[in-house]
């Protein structure tokens, strides 16, 4: 929990998921709160209602359950920015939850179906993500909480990530209002390849380094069969993140990275710190080992 490590030597949380909150705190599919109606199952409906006990609506209840949860990481961080990527979860992972499988449908390749900004707008999905943008909008407009940056995975071109944009601005969360950044995941082939028009549209991005190797080298991170071929050392994935971090640095653009490699491998952050990369998050068991392995100081 991102709480127990505030104290640890930090500049901020690079990498908040909302999909943990909604699996700890929520555990309903959002579209259930939505519209509980489609529950055929008289008990996995009373199940789901009962989750909403002392709210109003579920509606209210996922939003406010979710802002509790985001507020409180950006409150132990405050004014330190926190990064809160909006919901990554895949169809399988959605099924996983109360009521999960009125709402999602079967997909044989979930890892590059249904997911990230394309869940957003799609009709099956978008009346949840309007909740996930009322929550956000909750803990930096009523809960004070103005350090957090909203992260959008998974955004396959420009055109879907100016979509998004503007479904965020249409709820409220216009960029450059209080100061609000909205930030893209780079963790797509196409996000490098275009990244001077993906800086068109977002304020910064942050490398994806696990799904970025999966699409480079073509490998399923989940696969235990090709485990000693999914590896972020890999020549080409190391080309990618220096491509991304060049045309970030080109457009005048924010770049960190969230993904697992530098944690793994401090090989990998030392490159990308000699790079000029912005920010790198950690795992929290990581942190005191890599800056005492590490001489920060040689590097500005």
């Amino acid at each position: 929990m991102l709480l127990q490590h505030h104290f640890l030597p930090n500049d901020g949380v690079g990498l908040a998921r909302i999909e943990f909150i909604i699996n700890s705190a929520i555990k309903v599919h959002p579209m259930a709160c939505v519209h509980p109606e489609k529950i055929t199952d008289a008990k996995i409906r009373e199940t789901v209602e009962q989750c909403a006990l002392g709210y109003k609506t579920l509606p209210e209840f996922f939003v406010s359950t979710l802002a509790q949860g985001i507020g409180t990481i950006a409150a132990a961080f405050y004014p330190k920015p926190v990064i809160v990527r909006t919901s990554d979860f895949k169809s399988n992972e959605y099924q996983n939850l109360i009521a999960g499988t009125y709402f999602e449908l079967k997909e044989e390749n979930p890892m590059i179906g249904l997911r990230g900004a394309s869940r957003y707008y799609n009709e099956n999905y978008q009346e949840a993500f309007v909740l996930e943008c009322a929550a956000l909008k909750k803990v930096r407009e009523e809960m004070g909480l103005t350090n957090i940056k909203i992260l959008i995975p998974f955004v396959r071109t420009p055109q879907e990530g100016q979509k998004v944009v503007g479904i965020l601005a249409h709820e409220g969360l216009k960029q450059g209002t209080d100061g609000l950044e909205i930030i893209m995941m780079c963790e797509i082939p196409s996000n490098v390849i275009l990244i001077d028009k993906f800086g068109t549209v977002f304020d910064g991005f942050s490398i994806g380094s696990n799904d970025l190797t999966q699409l480079v080298l073509g490998v399923d991170r989940d696969s235990g069969l090709l485990t000693s071929m999914f590896d972020e050392r890999d020549e080409a994935v190391q080309q990618m993140m220096s491509s991304a971090i060049a045309g970030a640095q080109r457009n005048n653009r924010y770049i960190g990275i969230c993904g697992q490699a530098p944690s793994d491998y401090p090989e990998i952050a030392r490159s990308l710190i000699a790079q000029g990369i912005d920010s790198i998050s950690l795992n929290p068991d990581s942190i005191v080992s890599f800056i005492n392995g590490f001489d920060i100081s040689s590097h500005s």
